[in-house]
């Protein structure tokens, strides 16, 4: 069991909701949810017991049917998983619970009933689509889980302190030094690898093996494929989450759906998507029209990039169809010597972070009048009654002639800028140039 961040909100739920609504914790596949649900159970009730709807008793199922007398429900449970449940200090958790429509519609009596704690866990697009003749519970408060991000894995390794003095150093705005940077870039691009699923985590610390690392990814990978497959039997969305990496190598300004699906355009797809994005196993960037404050108003539905919520698992999908030992990435980036071709790795993980810490994905694409070129934002925050625009670079490289363009054209939009790149923080002139392993420490 690794120290995760959503524990806390976990403990802020069970402290202000005091019983009267359920928790719902949503996320892709493998993110640890039941693991993180169950732990919280264990540490703060006196009692639990997990209902796992993947593998639950026809007789628990139906349970779920007739809630008129709850007595009965809560007799025949405790009976069942052998648990003795304690009135306001006991915690049941629904696990998979889409499985299980019946049993997420009674929540709304569970919940009025108050003798108990309700958690749920499921992936949304699962949830959604089984929704059917059922009443959506109003007492149920929603958050996502992501996969670890980097401060969660410096912890699974056991570094407590290196987050302490990013959080200090980034407030104050002062480098680290050129040998800490190399070290805490050698263990970035490590956790770019790895990647943030619990199971390749432990892999990787159990192993020290990427080859195994890797084999667990492609298990994952096949589990979501196999997810898609039930959603779309087509095979359409399993075609568009498998060119995102291909899609991102053109570095073009759209996803461009046409390619990988002949004669189909975004407009077109835009349900399939949407289910993508809903599995929470992918991210999506919109291009936003006018770049300015409230980004949602501006954005294109139809003109998005898509990118992958765990960059471990982009790593693997890169060359999923190959054998483990032509996967250059692994090596090329361990020892930093990534090809700019594969750059849109770091791309990935910056909107891997952006997302984690509770930012939409907008980019901006724009031609420069007198020059004639055409200059792209990577991401724009919104920030106060300001728009931040943010340059990713692969490599230590000081030039941001798409920052300039736009601080040209927007000047007074803007409240503050980024450039994140490999090299240590500094400032050139108004840019606040920031190694990418301090991004998710950005306040």
């Amino acid at each position: 069991m690794f120290q995760r961040k959503i524990y806390d909100k976990l403990l802020e739920w069970k402290a202000e909701s005091n019983g009267r609504n359920a928790l719902l914790i949503e996320g892709a596949r493998r993110v640890g949810k039941s693991t993180v649900a169950e732990d919280f159970a264990r540490r703060e009730y006196k009692s639990y017991i997990l209902i796992d709807f993947s593998k639950a008793s026809k007789e628990v199922k139906e349970l779920f049917d007739d809630i008129s007398d709850l007595d009965y429900v809560f007799l025949r449970l405790q009976l069942i998983y052998r648990t003795d449940l304690y009135e306001r200090n006991s915690l049941i958790i629904f696990d998979e619970v889409q499985l299980c429509p019946k049993a997420r519609q009674a929540i709304k009596h569970l919940v009025k009933d108050y003798r108990y704690d309700y958690i749920e866990t499921g992936s949304l697009i699962s949830i959604q689509k089984n929704i059917k003749d059922i009443l959506i519970p109003s007492e149920e408060r929603r958050i996502c889980m992501f996969p670890m991000d980097f401060e969660e894995f410096l912890w699974a390794i056991g570094d407590t302190t290196t987050s302490r003095l990013l959080t200090d150093v980034l407030e104050r705005r002062i480098s680290v030094g050129d040998a800490v940077n190399r070290r805490l870039m050698r263990d970035f691009r490590l956790y770019m690898l790895v990647g943030g699923m619990p199971q390749a985590i432990v892999s990787y610390l159990e192993t020290n093996n990427f080859r195994k690392v890797d084999e667990v990814k492609r298990d994952i990978l096949n589990l979501y494929e196999d997810d898609f497959r039930r959603i779309d039997a087509s095979g359409r969305m399993s075609m568009l989450f498998d060119a995102i990496p291909a899609q991102l190598n053109t570095n073009a300004s759209r996803y461009q759906v046409s390619s990988v699906l002949s004669g189909e355009r975004a407009e077109t797809v835009l349900e399939l998507i949407a289910d993508m994005v809903d599995s929470r196993t992918v991210q999506i960037a919109y291009h936003a029209n006018d770049p300015n404050v409230g980004l949602a108003n501006a954005k294109d539905i139809r003109r998005f990039k898509l990118f992958l919520a765990d960059t471990g698992l982009l790593t693997t999908l890169i060359f999923k169809d190959k054998n483990f030992t032509e996967n250059i990435i692994y090596e090329k980036l361990l020892s930093d010597k990534l090809s700019v071709n594969l750059g849109y790795v770091y791309e990935n993980v910056v909107a891997q972070i952006l997302t984690a810490n509770g930012h939409s994905l907008y980019y901006y694409t724009f031609l420069n009048e007198k020059t004639k070129h055409n200059y792209e934002i990577d991401f724009l925050l919104s920030k106060k009654n300001k728009i931040c625009p943010l340059e990713v670079k692969s490599s230590g490289y000081n030039t941001h002639k798409s920052l300039d363009a736009f601080s040209e054209k927007f000047s007074d939009r803007i409240l503050d800028k980024y450039l994140v790149y490999t090299k240590d923080l500094k400032k050139d002139g108004d840019i606040l140039m920031m190694p990418v392993y301090m991004l998710p420490f950005l306040k």
